[in-house]
């Protein structure tokens, strides 16, 4: 819906002149956001009992790689329940506190999440190096096949959040945690293997190290994307320089400034901009087309205009170090 009454966060005094109207589009918080509630549910279900079925094995055969595995898939319980909060309170209607409704939450919990799961691969790390200098025995058979449900189990889980894990970062978020815990798993099943045939036992640590290393790398993305999220940072995938290229060549329009491109939540995009346009105010056609067009090319549900008609008097938001 687009609303061609409404004023902007400027006032003309600021300006020495009055401006024209806005285009205002609404693509609604959320509103690519699937529902992933059954996703969240199914994860949370089944990572609780096999936490406790690895803690009870891993425990019977002494193996710290399985305990690191129940640790870690606890920790994604947590996580789970925080990004299932967080999709859920991006669905909530705006207020007069909170204009944008809660979906800035899937932001936080995306960074949430990459933090948690550093933190726990920091405290498994340490108890594998301390159990590289004292080996104990570990019972291999059993911990190949705990953790081999535990690839089972976390695979199911990963593959329940792939469709959303390339357009929300909270989604995302979600995914690599299955996705890590399932690599562990593996990790864990061959290290048992090895453990079993041979009775190396300084494996079992050695392999969560090496398994925890792999966990880091792939988080990182994660937590440079909600921290440059979090920051207002024009969102991965989004070309700011195309952006105004389009806004550009639109008819009519002379040039802009002011233009911003920031994240709303992990899945919508918002876009404000001063367009300049002598010939006169456009109508609601033009600002219809040009919202429409920003989301079916950039994804960029939320867009606002405003329209300047006289060059010549200075807006003082034009220079672009003007924030």
């Amino acid at each position: 819906m687009m609303d061609d009454h409404h004023g902007h966060n400027n006032h003309p005094e600021d300006h020495g002149h009055s401006h024209g109207h806005d285009g205002h589009h609404h693509g609604g918080l959320g509103h690519a956001l699937a529902d992933f509630g059954k996703a969240f549910a199914i994860g949370v279900g089944l990572n609780l009992a096999f936490v406790v079925v690895e803690v009870l094995y891993g425990i019977l055969g002494n193996s710290v790689a399985l305990l690191a595995d129940a640790g870690h898939n606890l920790s994604d319980v947590l996580s789970l329940a925080v990004a299932w909060s967080a999709t859920l309170l991006a669905k909530r209607v705006p207020t007069t506190k909170f204009t944008y409704g809660l979906g800035g939450s899937s932001i936080l919990a995306a960074l949430f999440n990459a933090v948690l799961l550093l933190v726990i691969v920091g405290g498994v790390s340490w108890e594998s190096i301390l159990r590289l200098y004292q080996p104990e025995p570990v019972a291999g058979k059993t911990v190949m096949i705990v953790a081999a449900i535990g690839i089972v189990l976390n695979g199911i889980c990963a593959w329940l959040f792939t469709a959303g894990s390339r357009g929300d970062l909270n989604i995302r978020g979600a995914f690599v945690h299955m996705a890590a815990d399932a690599l562990v798993s593996a990790g864990v099943v061959a290290a048992g293997f090895v453990i079993l045939l041979t009775g190396w036992s300084w494996l079992d640590p050695l392999t969560s190290l090496v398994v925890n290393l792999v966990i880091i790398i792939g988080t990182w993305e994660l937590l440079s994307g909600a921290l440059d999220l979090s920051l207002n940072a024009v969102p991965r995938g989004i070309d700011l320089a195309k952006v105004r290229a389009f806004l550009e060549n639109l008819p009519g329009v002379s040039g802009l400034h002011d233009l911003h491109v920031w994240a709303l939540s992990t899945s919508d995009t918002a876009l404000t901009c001063h367009l300049i346009m002598p010939d006169g105010h456009p109508g609601d056609a033009f600002l219809f087309h040009a919202a429409k067009e920003l989301e079916a090319q950039f994804r960029i549900g939320h867009a606002t205009f405003q329209v300047e008609i006289d060059a010549a008097n200075a807006c003082r938001l034009a220079p672009d170090h003007v924030v």
